[in-house]
């Protein structure tokens, strides 16, 4: 775009940000008849909402009351307050029950957000009050990125260390499919039907165009974006708020051209990503910060954060977590550049264990990804690097992968070169390529393996909950998520502690209004996705707590919004 430094740009809502909660903002307020502006400082539009998994938290949704599968009563509610402890806040907490349903309603009736339900998807935490069994998380429906027309260039491209050769695949029967490909041959088939379409994508198109996940969330938001007329503003960052007497009254956008400044009468919404990538804040905030690697996208870097302090705002300090913990691995690829892995998929399945340099398991490695990260934080000794390595043997990894190197039948020569996957014929062997104890990964394989070939782990008790369950391969028993580790070579893949971004954003009340020093809402200010403080007090009592509360505050405040008296 051509803007002068000196253009003045009246409209009624400008939104920061264009992940799912900049998007679900901006599509609210136009569907209200609001002019909106949606700015991001990056040349392409989808945030970390364009990497992620995909999957949205939201209980009681439409989709699954279709399907057979509502969630009627205060079950979700006690559920959370079990969870989030003394982190409950009951009016936030109300706030996100009560809207979430609506939000997907907005979507499906009024976006091009078409949804599949999670049925089979259980809390994490299945022995706490009120944990569901299935339907409270949704995904959006795959999609054909040619829809988007020219406004594919837009399109954050998937991650290339959760894609394949650019392919998206979804958690379910799809991901199913691809592990089970050399052993069954419908599963052989769908694959050979993606890989083939995917790679008529590539020559035609340079990229791929079945979309799934977060991707395809992204691609529906932007779709949507377009159709209700909102204004699009890619590599413009809000660098200032306009403030006054009656709060704030607009922003200035800083972009190749210069500067513009945008009037609003409604105020301005901040969800520009949190600040993974702000290294102070990130040092501040995070337990043992040292070495730790984010899967937000790069303009992550504490934006709104900064803004909404500057208009008399406050970050959250008394969070449980002040990020959503996940391990990773760090990953070089044959180029020379490097990537982060999440460790989401592998961590559950049967006949892998994760271990410190004592060679000793440190936690249930069934559970939760932010679990895992907590417990690695908690169990390495001050002073030391804090890493575990994922151990596994020949079996495991050619049927299920470990990290980035993938199942049978691609090669795993490539990692083992690049130093990526460590190896050795004996468990002493990878013990020593490792930097492990010996004795001490001898002593805990030889316990793990007894308890597998029971069925029981006496350690941790991998395997006791539906989430567990779910994680781990149900062609495995007697417990579908133990095998033995005993067919050499045996691998290893060191994990240190990742996010997928920060839970401490802006205090804000339960219309997403920022709130200042006194508890008093900022007029025109609001702040969603991971600008807000998340409702969940630190805690990830579910797998798309993250991108739920993101739509549905995104949603709550483009609604108040537009509700607000010019």
């Amino acid at each position: 775009m051509a803007e002068s430094a000196e253009r003045t740009v009246d409209c009624d809502l400008l939104v920061a940000g264009s992940g799912a909660a900049g998007f679900a903002a901006a599509l609210v307020a136009a569907h209200r008849g609001l002019r909106v502006i949606l700015a991001d400082k990056a040349p392409v539009l989808g945030g970390t909402t364009a990497w992620s998994g995909g999957w949205i938290w939201a209980p009681g949704n439409p989709v699954a009351r279709r399907a057979g599968v509502p969630d009627e009563g205060d079950a979700p509610r006690r559920y959370l307050e079990a969870v989030l402890g003394n982190a409950f806040d009951p009016a936030l907490v109300d706030a996100f029950l009560a809207a979430a349903p609506e939000m997907v309603d907005f979507l499906e009736r009024h976006t091009a957000l078409r949804f599949q339900p999670g049925l089979g998807i259980p809390d994490t935490y299945g022995d706490r009050p009120g944990a569901g069994t299935g339907g409270r998380s949704i995904i959006a429906e795959p999609y054909d990125a040619r829809d988007l027309g020219s406004d594919l260039a837009l399109l954050r491209p998937p991650l290339r260390e959760t894609s394949f050769l650019g392919l998206t695949i979804q958690a379910g029967p799809d991901l199913r499919a691809f592990l089970s490909a050399t052993r069954k041959p419908g599963s052989a088939l769908h694959v050979a039907r993606r890989l083939g379409r995917h790679l008529w994508d590539l020559a035609l198109h340079g990229r791929g165009m079945q979309l799934r996940n977060g991707n395809a969330l992204a691609a529906r938001l932007l779709r949507s974006a377009r159709d209700m007329g909102v204004e699009l503003r890619p590599g413009h960052a809000v660098v200032r708020l306009l403030t006054g007497p009656e709060g704030v009254t607009g922003a200035v956008l800083l972009s190749d051209a210069g500067e513009t400044t945008i009037r609003t009468t409604r105020g301005v919404v901040l969800a520009t990503g949190g600040y993974p990538h702000d290294a102070a804040r990130r040092d501040a905030t995070f337990p043992r910060a040292e070495g730790h690697l984010t899967l937000a996208v790069p303009t992550a870097t504490g934006d709104g954060l900064r803004l909404g302090e500057g208009a008399g705002g406050r970050q959250a300090r008394h969070l449980a977590a002040a990020g959503a913990w996940c391990p990773v691995s760090q990953v070089t690829w044959p180029d020379g550049t490097t990537g982060t892995f999440p460790h989401i998929i592998d961590r559950g399945k049967p006949g892998v264990i994760g271990v410190l340099a004592s060679g000793r398991r440190f936690c249930n490695e069934g559970l939760g990804y932010h679990d895992y990260v907590r417990d690695m934080l908690a169990a390495v000794p001050e002073g030391e690097a804090v890493a575990s390595w994922l151990v596994c043997d020949r079996r495991f990894l050619r049927r299920y992968g470990l990290g980035i190197a993938r199942p049978a039948p691609l090669p795993v020569r490539p990692w083992i070169r690049s130093g990526y996957v460590k190896t050795g014929q004996t468990l002493r062997e990878l013990a020593s390529s490792c930097g492990i104890d010996a004795d001490g990964l001898a002593a805990t394989v030889a316990r793990f393996n007894d308890d597998a070939r029971r069925g029981e782990d006496t350690e941790f008790q991998r395997g006791t909950t539906p989430y567990m369950r779910l994680q781990g391969d149900p062609e495995v028993g007697p417990n579908p998520c133990l095998a033995p580790i005993e067919t050499p070579p045996y691998y290893a893949v060191r994990v240190v502690p990742g996010s997928f971004g920060t839970f401490a954003g802006l205090v804000t009340d339960a219309e997403a209004r920022v709130l200042d020093e006194r508890g008093a809402p900022i007029p025109g200010l609001y702040a969603a996705g991971t600008d807000m403080a998340s409702v969940m007090g630190g805690h990830y009592p579910a797998g798309g707590i993250n991108l739920g509360p993101a739509l549905t505050f995104g949603f709550v405040a483009g609604r108040h919004a537009a509700g607000a008296a010019p």
